[in-house]
């Protein structure tokens, strides 16, 4: 039996604010599916969606699993756009020199703090 990879299920207080800053993040668009569930899609490829749900527990530590994502320009620029949608910057980070393929991004947090990071492609180095 084969399987593929169908959503990212995000779990949060306010799925609507979630799904509309990662609608924006992403520039899909949000498609409300049941009361308080959202899903964000890209239309045109019939990708893996976001997938947001009320619950009522608060995030209480470090994602195990996060987003990340891919600028084609400028991962500077791409943060900042996110910073006015809302997002914030924890820290950037570097691999060191030494790696095979050492890369650079941004450790940010999204409305209700769940991690995500960004790079870009112009820096990005050893992916298939």
């Amino acid at each position: 039996m084969a399987v593929s990879l169908f959503a990212v299920i995000v779990d949060c207080k306010n799925p609507r604010e979630q799904a509309d800053f990662w609608a924006l993040a992403l520039s899909w668009p949000v498609t409300e599916r049941n009361p308080d569930e959202f899903q964000v899609g890209d239309p045109t490829h019939g990708s893996v969606s976001l997938y947001f749900m009320k619950v009522p527990e608060p995030k209480i530590m470090k994602n195990r699993l996060h987003i990340d994502l891919l600028a084609d320009g400028s991962m500077d620029a791409e943060v900042a756009r996110l910073v006015a949608s809302g997002a914030q910057v924890v820290e950037v980070r570097e691999d060191p020199d030494s790696f095979d393929n050492p890369d650079r991004w941004t450790v940010m947090l999204d409305p209700e703090g769940n991690e995500f990071c960004v790079t870009s492609s112009l820096t990005l180095t050893g992916w298939r």
